[in-house]
């Protein structure tokens, strides 16, 4: 099921963030930066643009389009989506992506969504399958280490016609 997010889904986000792996594929380094990160992300469920993934009664995913409040802009927004790694590969993200979508397209009237992902995610194969194209390539985006570093892939999809 997926339903509006609520206040207390947050703290399922901060769990999400803090499991093994995962910061590989966000820019935050610690807990104060996964704690503001959450509050941002769950901040747009005031204005119903944040989803939460429910799985046999306990949150498992989350999705938000960060909307634009600037008019030039409110054309398109960028988006972020996390599942809790127990529960993936159940479907339950390309759940998550189809009814964003809808919601960008419906309540929000977007003309256009776009992410950021870094090189070797596997959630890529994910959103191109949801016709997200790349439209550009960071090549220096995250620094890892001192000889690492990831890129960060840019892509969008146009939902209007």
């Amino acid at each position: 099921m997926i339903r509006p997010a609520e206040a207390d889904d947050e703290r399922y986000l901060v769990e999400w963030l803090l499991e093994p792996g995962v910061l590989r594929w966000f820019p935050l380094a610690d807990l104060r930066e996964i704690e503001d990160a959450a509050r941002i992300w769950m901040s747009y469920a005031k204005i119903q643009a944040t989803l939460t993934a429910v799985y046999q009664g306990v949150p498992c995913g989350s999705a938000t389009i960060y909307i634009n409040s600037y008019k030039k802009l409110a054309h398109q927004a960028l988006f972020g989506i996390l599942v809790g790694s127990q529960w993936r590969g159940k479907g339950i993200g390309t759940e998550l992506l189809s009814q964003l979508i809808s919601l960008a397209q419906e309540r929000f009237r977007l003309e256009v969504l776009h992410l950021e992902v870094y090189e070797g995610n596997p959630a890529i194969r994910l959103y191109q399958r949801f016709g997200f194209q790349q439209y550009g390539f960071q090549r220096h985006f995250a620094k890892e280490s001192a000889e690492e570093y990831l890129g960060k892939i840019m892509m969008e999809k146009k939902l209007c016609p």
